[in-house]
């Protein structure tokens, strides 16, 4: 090759000048997008899961606290609602169960098991998916109560327990 003031008599091409630049923010965007995707459905299913949790924990305090046995099962439902409702999350019907370890329920020493079976949403997807399966994660929260040793309940009375 002969040197032209010091360099070498090649072709100089330029047409890859300023493509890294282009290929980086393309890659960034393919990956970035969908991590952050991921990272908010993870987000959103550990608000749930949370929630519930503490809807759970809520329902069973509710429950053996109660002063009106014959009322117990709607007050534990109501707080549950309302510590779900708090994570943004809507309990439908029937996903507040609650079964005894003794009858009647609230016996003095005896241990309540609230359990909540309920669905979250994942972010950003359109109301055509919502019902199905890969729309929603399903979430399950159960807490174990125990009833106090000392508690004093009228049970002559009360013919739901």
């Amino acid at each position: 090759m002969a040197l032209r003031r010091g360099r070498p008599l090649t072709r100089q091409c330029n047409s890859e000048r300023g493509s890294a630049v282009v290929e980086f923010c393309s890659l960034a965007l393919l990956l970035i997008v969908p991590l952050a995707y991921v990272v908010l459905a993870v987000f959103r299913v550990q608000a749930g899961a949370y929630g519930i949790t503490a809807a759970a924990r809520e329902a069973g305090r509710a429950y053996v606290t109660v002063s009106d046995p014959r009322n117990a099962e709607g007050r534990a439902t109501a707080a549950a609602a309302v510590v779900a409702a708090d994570q943004g999350l809507t309990l439908p019907p029937g996903a507040v169960t609650i079964s005894c370890s003794a009858q009647p329920c609230l016996t003095p020493g005896s241990s309540v098991v609230v359990r909540i079976d309920t669905s979250v949403r994942l972010p950003f997807l359109p109301a055509v998916f919502a019902g199905r399966a890969l729309a929603s994660i399903a979430l399950h929260a159960r807490h174990t109560e125990m009833v106090d040793l000392y508690r004093t309940v009228d049970l002559a009375d009360c013919d739901a327990c």
